[in-house]
């Protein structure tokens, strides 16, 4: 995920947001079935509108590949639109907007989903055309070929034309020495150049089964009559023996990593990741509620406290954002960045954001902050809430970090439990040079820079 745009970022923000912030009636309201060969069918109804939304999502990602194959996730996400022994490239699409539909795909480095919204009445098509592509993607050398290169200058243009982008991928790279949450998700431009069909070909063999894939539909239907229509296209699909994931553990960080990307930019900038805790066991757990709550109490809206102090009142900073990832299947990470003001260094922006989390472990937060913290939060979550893709991708994104979508109600009683002392506790705990890396990004002219020109066939990498 490239969290230093800002739609991105936010979408790091909501990623436990969603996870925390559930109401009891909508856990409740979902009906699980699970398909002889594996495949998890999880429905959701929603009768507020004649529509309904389907996503399939498969438990592979980037954190799946291999050395030498980075990006293989990606490519093959768009492949998948590429044509089957029963369509040809780029029907896929054509059938699903001419039913008045709209579809498309992302991939992260958990998981890799692909939606479609449509009215109601055409839900069986989308089901229809996704189990085909389950079972029978052709990947020809043609299309691969033309493909490959679209990757590729979508590389270019989401991370190597962007410096804040370049700046986070060696950060990742250098916070992680052995987890596969160091590479990029979509890949390095050496694995791109390399690439062949049969890398994709195999990875969607090993990896795209009925028993590796989630089902979630949320919309106005009936469990019943999706569970049948499920069962119709996607029941003869055979399931496979899924190759084994072994563990990946990062070692224990032994003290303080820096490093400086030079790139052509306006502005300088620092982003700051600390290894973190991520939530695991949503009744045991404590310590990710906190920390959830320690990055809104920083930066949950333009009143918090990294914009007003450092923005507002000190012009220091002309931004200065925090934010907590603590759900997926790799290491969870809390991040501190921001853009000096003119005249002030990274230097001095980076002992600022170390400042304000040490008043909050010197001093903690008061009662009414937190309280005040928690329901803006909720507010912004039952805004969200009124998207049927919104829950679909909620439900979803639960289950591939194998947390039960069902324990969204005692989540949200487990944050509303988060004390001022738990939130000065993690911010005693997990804040040390020993947990960090620092990564400065150092201007250079901008001379010679490529315009930003977004490539055809750009598709969402998270």
């Amino acid at each position: 995920m490239n969290r230093l745009s800002l739609p991105l970022r936010l979408i790091a923000r909501l990623a436990l947001l969603v996870a925390i912030f559930a109401h009891t009636a909508e856990a409740a309201g979902t009906v699980e079935h699970t398909l002889s060969n594996g495949l998890r069918i999880i429905v959701k109804p929603d009768h507020r509108a004649p529509v309904v939304v389907s996503l399939l999502w498969y438990k592979v990602g980037s954190v799946d590949e291999v050395n030498g194959a980075t990006g293989v996730a990606h490519v093959l996400e768009h492949m998948m639109f590429k044509g089957t022994r029963n369509l040809g490239a780029g029907e896929f699409s054509k059938l699903i907007a001419a039913a008045g539909g709209r579809d498309n795909a992302f991939t992260s480095k958990d998981y890799t989903g692909y939606f479609q919204t449509l009215h109601k009445s055409q839900l069986g098509l989308a089901f229809k055309l996704e189990a085909d592509r389950m079972a029978n993607l052709v990947l020809t050398p043609e299309e691969f070929a033309k493909e490959i290169r679209v990757v590729m200058e979508e590389r270019r243009w989401r991370t190597d034309d962007r410096p804040r982008a370049t700046l986070y991928e060696r950060l990742m790279a250098t916070a992680f020495l052995a987890h596969p949450y160091r590479n990029p998700i979509i890949g390095w431009m050496s694995d791109l150049q390399n690439m062949r069909p049969e890398d994709a070909h195999a990875f969607y063999e090993q990896w795209y089964a009925p028993n590796n894939a989630i089902l979630v539909v949320v919309g106005d239907v009936t469990p019943d009559e999706v569970f049948a229509m499920a069962r119709e296209h996607f029941g003869a699909i055979q399931p496979r023996a899924l190759p084994v994931r072994k563990p990946q553990d990062e070692p224990p960080q032994r003290g303080l990593r820096r490093l400086s990307v030079k790139a052509a930019a306006e502005l300088p900038y620092v982003v700051m990741a600390f290894r973190a805790p991520k939530l695991a066991d949503p009744e045991k757990d404590w310590e990710p509620y906190a920390l959830e709550m320690l990055a809104n109490i920083l930066d949950g809206n333009a009143a918090s406290r990294l914009p007003h102090v450092l923005v507002r009142t000190e012009r220091l900073a002309n931004s200065a954002s925090a934010s907590y990832d603590g759900v997926g299947r790799g290491p969870g990470v809390f991040y501190l960045d921001g853009v000096p003001a003119a005249g002030r260094s990274v230097a001095e922006l980076e002992q600022a954001l170390r400042r304000e989390l040490r008043r909050i472990a010197d001093e903690g937060v008061a009662e009414n902050e937190l309280r005040r913290v928690k329901a803006q939060a909720v507010a912004s979550y039952v805004y969200q809430r009124d998207s049927m893709f919104f829950q679909a991708r909620q439900i979803g994104a639960m289950e591939i970090a194998g947390l039960p979508h069902t324990t969204l109600d005692l989540q949200l009683e487990k944050l509303k439990q988060v004390t001022p002392a738990q939130v000065q506790d993690v911010a005693r705990r997990y804040f040390g040079d020993d947990e960090l890396t620092v990564a400065y990004l150092d201007p250079q002219p901008l001379s010679g820079r490529r315009d930003f020109r977004p490539p055809a066939g750009l598709r969402h990498v998270e």
